[in-house]
């Protein structure tokens, strides 16, 4: 209960929290649980899953790897996981158990995900024995194998893979997975559209689940929206440069490839090469706020105020708390470039 008023608190003094449904993220919050195993030598393993269905949890194969007799645990009680389906590569496992008295949570498989939108996570950090809360927005979306990677501002530790990442409603959007290293981190989820590929593989029994995910490639093999991340936060304006040149080459279609380009070129004092790569990447996707909110703030420096109002309205139609960033960018101006 401690942990459900933390919630509630939590959400109440959020700038933004009247989209919060508080009532369905509770159910969302009794949805998650701890999932444990011994490893080899006798320590506790442990990480997160979600009930998506009676008796079935969603969650990471790879914190499977040690263990081989894991368990799904609420509280003081625990669930012997009897079969998984498992997506190593995707890193998705749906896990079987018996008489497990929880309610499944409301799943969004293909729901219609904009940047900006407030998501919480809630999941098992650090392995404590209540869920914990974060909550933060969607800043990207990343296609890749019939769905979306999604990346947000909402923050979790160690223990919380396989939590989830929900919407504003409490409903299900994805898998918290893997995270870039440091302090200020890119925090990555699994689509969970791809339980209905899960679903088709057929059972096993026996642990552990080896096997490498997409994500633990070298980086060089990683899929680009992982390569920009690292150059991106260490402002190496240069090697994202070329890593998003790359990109833009290898997938010609991707808003987020040309924004990332335009965002190196910008920083490199490259401005008409960034605008062109802005403007790419609105083409392909007018919604991009990245995109264009950078376009705005260029357009605000050159006093081109008919642009500039022009794109505060399209901010403003979809996302409000972005159109107020946009609008304290263009009114600090030199001061506030990126």
């Amino acid at each position: 209960m401690r942990q459900l008023i933390l919630l509630l608190l939590a959400i109440s003094v959020t700038p933004s929290a009247h989209a919060y449904d508080k009532a369905k993220l509770f159910d969302a919050f009794l949805s998650v649980v701890m999932i444990r195993g011994y490893n080899p030598d006798g320590s506790l393993a442990y990480g997160s899953g979600v009930v998506v269905a009676p008796n079935q949890v969603a969650t990471n194969c790879h914190i499977f790897r040690q263990t081989k007799q894991p368990w799904v645990s609420r509280g003081e009680d625990s669930y012997y996981i009897t079969s998984v389906k498992a997506d190593r590569y995707r890193d998705l496992c749906l896990v079987t158990t018996t008489n497990l008295p929880l309610k499944a949570v409301e799943i969004v498989k293909h729901a219609e995900l904009k940047k900006g939108q407030e998501i919480v996570a809630i999941g098992h950090s650090s392995g404590v024995p209540a869920p914990i809360t974060s909550l933060g927005a969607l800043k990207s979306l990343y296609p890749f194998k019939g769905g979306n990677i999604l990346r947000s501002t909402a923050r979790f530790a160690m223990g919380a893979s396989g939590s989830g990442m929900f919407d504003a409603e409490g409903r299900l959007l994805g898998i918290n997975t893997f995270k870039t290293p440091g302090r200020n981190a890119y925090f990555y989820a699994l689509p969970i559209s791809w339980l209905d590929d899960l679903d088709k593989l057929p059972s096993e029994t026996t642990f552990p689940i080896d096997g490498m995910a997409f994500w633990e490639e070298e980086d060089a093999n990683k899929p680009y929206f992982m390569q920009i991340a690292v150059p991106e936060l260490q402002e190496d304006w240069l090697k994202l440069a070329q890593v998003a040149e790359r990109w833009t080459k290898a997938e010609p279609g991707s808003t987020e490839a040309w924004y990332e380009l335009g965002n190196a070129q910008e920083h490199l004092g490259r401005e008409a090469e960034a605008e062109a790569a802005y403007r790419k990447s609105i083409e392909l996707q007018a919604s991009n706020t990245d995109s264009l909110f950078r376009l705005g703030v260029m357009a605000s420096q050159k006093g081109d105020t008919a642009q500039v109002d022009s794109i505060n309205n399209t901010l403003l139609a979809l996302n409000k708390d972005i159109a107020e960033e946009f609008n304290k960018a263009i009114k600090c101006k030199d001061q506030c470039k990126n």
